[in-house]
């Protein structure tokens, strides 16, 4: 199998983060009125890792205008802890927000604060026991269909998973019938056609009428329409189902006494459909990729997961045994974070490593390009979770591993997502052994989310006390 590209040697920042960020340069190969829309479009990933040879903040083109890539992590937290001067924008979200909504993940930072207020409460520490049966009960009913030998495609088994358990947590309901299906269909359409604009070096692509465009509207209003006839049915029962739309039907805020209106409740519910299952199903295949090439890995993982769970499935309560299960994800977030580009505008003139910046500048930031920077992780190409130890974690700088974001604009469904990924794992691992169908090939898809495309494997069944990698005969 062909791994992801590796990073060339000398590539990355030259020290650890020791030397204040002061470097500027400019990305080559700039064409006219397309910029870098095509090594962005072609080898997105490979284009990123580059850019640290070239300074610690690089200018690039998206199509005819500037944009700052922030190379060095102490740029990427004064982006992310100064919510207010470098605010969700730029020619990523502008084209995103259309798209989406203007739910928690788009919103502008002035509405992002009320939001974040009305939302908290869904996402409650006290909630994540419920949500957490609500996941088991769906991974051990997808695990139960798994027949030996029998190969699956684990991205899609993955992503109808997390659909069904997004699905279950927003709407309370047992994840069956038209309304999630349709979900499932409509979801990887809409990611694509995300992409695709983002990086569109002008606005044309959308107003083509191809197959492609066509499909991605008519995705985007079924989804939409579904979304409103259940916030719709949930406004009308008035009843609070313990789930997270009851949660923000019922949502008022303390301070304004508002509330999310028809509208704002849709925007919400996309935000968090697209960010809660694309995402976590992208980081848990990859995890089954790197552990089929990593046996040592994956032997330790069954030591954990074998004397944990002493072979039966994981609850809610097992999570802080599962310290290498944790670690593995956190290791698997820095190679292949689902969001792998991210933009952020500015609202006042500013200067970050020396360079004026005035309103309106995009600055972009890469979880990716930081989680593979030799300077900031020695052997970054190398898969150990070990490296997420605490003795060994205290010496990350700060702002290279940012997965999750910073500051006031942290995901909010940081813990849900990490709970979700870790009790997946952890399920699988006691029950089966998976490795790639013979010939796969797998190679990143850098789209909304960076996944692993079809991940064709075979389930190997496990027993337990088999932590060296034995199965059942």
């Amino acid at each position: 199998m062909a791994d992801t590209a590796r990073i060339r040697p000398g590539a990355g920042h030259a020290t650890t983060g020791v030397a204040g960020p002061s470097r500027k340069g400019r990305a080559p190969g700039r064409l006219p009125v397309l910029g870098h829309a095509i090594p962005l479009r072609r080898r997105p990933l490979e284009f990123l890792v580059d850019l640290p040879t070239h300074g610690d903040l690089v200018e690039i083109r998206l199509g005819p205008k500037r944009a700052y890539m922030a190379c060095h992590p102490e740029l990427v937290r004064q982006v992310l802890l100064d919510s207010r001067t470098y605010d969700k924008g730029g020619p990523l979200f502008d084209k995103v927000r259309p798209l989406v909504g203007n739910g928690l993940f788009s919103s502008a930072w002035a509405e992002h604060r009320l939001q974040r207020r009305l939302v908290y409460p869904a996402f409650h520490p006290g909630r994540m026991a419920s949500y957490a049966a609500m996941m088991c009960e769906e991974i051990d009913a997808v695990l139960c269909s798994w027949q030996e030998g029998r190969a699956i495609d684990l991205g899609a088994t993955l992503h109808a998973l997390t659909v069904r358990v997004t699905t279950r947590t927003l709407f309370s309901t047992t994840a069956g019938g038209g309304a999630v299906a349709d979900v499932q269909h409509c979801l990887p359409i809409i990611l694509r056609g995300i992409y695709r604009r983002m990086t569109a070096p002008v606005g044309l692509l959308e107003k083509l009428p191809t197959p492609e465009t066509r499909r991605f509207e008519q995705a985007r209003k079924r989804l939409g329409a579904v979304i409103d006839e259940t916030v719709q049915g949930c406004r009308r029962s008035g009843a609070d189902n313990g789930d997270l739309l009851s949660t923000l039907v019922g949502a008022r805020d303390e301070e304004s006494g508002e509330r999310f209106t028809d509208d704002e409740l849709r925007d919400q519910v996309m935000t968090l459909l697209i960010a809660g299952t694309e995402t976590t199903a992208s980081v848990v295949a990859w995890t089954f990729h790197l552990l089929s090439r990593h046996p040592e890995v994956e032997r330790q993982l069954h030591d954990e997961t074998d004397r944990v769970l002493q072979g039966r499935v994981p609850v809610f309560a097992d999570l802080p045994a599962l310290e290498y299960t944790r670690r593995l994800v956190t290791e698997t977030l820095r190679l292949y974070p689902p969001a792998w580009l991210l933009s952020r505008m500015v609202t006042v003139e500013t200067e970050l490593a020396g360079e004026k910046l005035k309103p309106g500048a995009t600055v972009l930031y890469s979880p990716y390009l930081l989680g593979r920077s030799p300077g900031l992780f020695p052997d970054p190409g190398r898969f150990d979770p070990d490296r997420w130890l605490p003795e060994r974690a205290a010496s990350v700088p700060r702002g290279a591993m940012v997965p999750f974001g910073a500051g006031s604009r942290k995901c909010i469904g940081e813990a849900f997502g990490m709970a979700e990924a870790t009790l997946a794992i952890a399920a699988i691992s006691t029950r089966w052994q998976l490795r790639p169908v013979p010939g796969t090939t797998i190679r990143p898809k850098p789209e909304a989310a960076l996944g692993t495309g079809p991940l064709h494997m075979l389930p190997r069944p496990r027993r337990f006390g088999t932590g060296s990698g034995r199965v059942n005969p």
